[in-house]
């Protein structure tokens, strides 16, 4: 049984094509980086979006078709409004890292409405304010998988699963939205997308050759967990991209948020409501790519050569606070910070503390989680693009302390989605069953312990 999972990152997007025994046998790519127009902004074009996959979807199936299904990943919390008649976006769709709505996250916070800048409450209310001074049409509200949804099906089906409404912010505790709070901001239930399960069939891809029906739909870091196998309780896995995420499986139990992290659906089928505990890194691979900006490197896959010619940073540590602090802190005000720097620091140097740096940022979010759940990981597992970096791997099991299992999958995200058709097809009876035999490609074991005294001294120093 072949299935087709898109995965709508953050940089680019895929179309992956997947066979029977979960093993990818076709692939079309296409880069598609986000575009900064002002401080603080990230923003994307939804149509470019919406063109890629239905062109990559296109090819894929060209050549690897026909599937029984379709599954949909993308970014969480990135937010797209468009005109319910004409299909037409009411603007550039605004980035899930983007901190335009940091100052009216605050004014809530200081009403008791808890809101952030990276769920997408207050991104709709922006949307929605932008869209009344333009055409006024009938305006949709989503996140990229209901504008991907509404796209393959020719305007058919506006959905979102419980895992990405949950990262919106705008869902209430017995999972429809809260009404109250969309007052609050002036946006329209009827604007925003029916709230479904990750697994089962919720339309039919019409636009695509052959109609496969779309039978899957979930967040992206929810469907890494599930594609890095992390299906059992206590099962952990860092995906490191551009942000990191830091995801823990705890079965049926929703564990209740603290030390900076937060409780989050990991899939939806009709057997119930898995949960996981996230904690996030706002600056994993955007770190490195600052780098190359700099011109201390010319590309991101030069920093491990680099690092490498140090055994040690000397001294030099950096807190990759480039967009503020995730988990645990949760400080917008906080600063990219550069400290222990000499006349005899040298490009390497540098190149390895912000290696390392990601690595404490990570290692902080794995102890939030341990500490939220009480549960201590024997293991974590890895992918993303940063997986890919020897140097960074290696500082995650000496910051961490435990052993990091590489996916042989650099992205993990489109296995898991294919893994939600199969169970939404009926060909697995849930995601363990859909990932049973997972192993990683290379065992990574803590080598140098992390000075994580002098990690926490630094972290203070780049707060606001």
């Amino acid at each position: 049984m072949t299935v087709l999972a898109i995965d709508a990152g953050t940089s680019s997007i895929r179309a992956l094509i997947v066979d029977a025994d979960g093993r990818p046998v076709g692939e079309e790519r296409l880069s598609l980086p986000p575009a900064s127009p002002e401080p603080g902004f990230v923003e994307f074009d939804p149509s470019e979006v919406a063109n890629a996959v239905v062109g990559l979807a296109t090819d894929a199936l060209a050549s690897h078709g026909p599937v029984v299904g379709v599954g949909i990943a993308s970014q969480r919390s990135s937010a797209v409004a468009w005109d319910r008649t004409t299909g037409e976006p009411a603007g550039a769709g605004i980035g899930w890292q983007d901190l335009r709505t940091t100052t009216r996250c605050g004014e809530l916070r200081a009403e008791g409405v808890f809101v952030v800048p990276n769920q997408s409450a207050t991104k709709f209310e922006w949307l929605m304010k932008a869209a009344r001074t333009g055409s006024g049409g009938d305006i949709c509200l989503g996140t990229v998988d209901s504008w991907l949804a509404w796209v393959l099906s020719g305007g058919d089906v506006h959905v979102t699963d419980l895992t990405s409404a949950a990262a919106t912010g705008l869902l209430g505790s017995d999972g429809s939205w809260d009404e109250a709070l969309l007052d609050r901001l002036s946006i329209a239930v009827t604007s925003l997308p029916e709230v479904v399960g990750s697994a089962g069939v919720v339309g039919a891809a019409s636009v695509l050759p052959g109609s496969p029906p779309i039978a899957a739909v979930v967040g992206d870091q929810q469907a890494s967990l599930i594609g890095l196998g992390c299906v059992s309780a206590g099962q952990v896995k860092v995906t490191a991209g551009t942000g990191a995420m830091v995801d823990m499986c705890t079965g049926g139990i929703a564990v209740t948020g603290v030390e900076g992290c937060y409780a989050m659906p990991a899939w939806a089928t009709d057997d119930g409501v898995a949960w996981m505990l996230e904690g996030a890194v706002l600056s994993a691979g955007a770190a490195a790519a600052w780098l190359v900006d700099l011109g201390v490197v010319p590309d991101v896959e030069s920093t491990h050569s680099l690092a490498s010619e140090c055994e040690e940073s000397g001294g030099v540590v950096f807190v990759p606070a480039l967009s503020g602090l995730g988990t645990p802190t949760w400080d917008d005000g906080a600063r990219g910070t550069l400290l222990g720097v000499t006349r005899g620091t040298g490009r390497a140097e540098i190149c390895r503390a912000v290696l390392e740096g990601v690595a404490n940022c990570c290692a902080d979010a794995v102890e939030a989680v341990a500490a939220a759940s009480g549960t201590s990981p024997g293991s974590l597992r890895l992918d993303g693009g940063m997986s890919t970096n020897p140097t960074f791997v290696q500082a995650l099991a000496d910051a961490t302390g435990v052993v990091v299992e590489r996916s042989d999958a650099v992205e993990a995200t489109a296995l898991g989605a294919a893994a939600l058709v199969r169970v939404g097809t009926g060909s697995a009876t849930d995601p363990a069953d859909a990932m049973a035999g997972w192993q990683p490609a290379e065992m990574v074991h803590p080598v140098r312990p992390g000075d994580r005294g002098r990690w926490a001294e630094a972290v203070s120093r780049a707060r606001s």
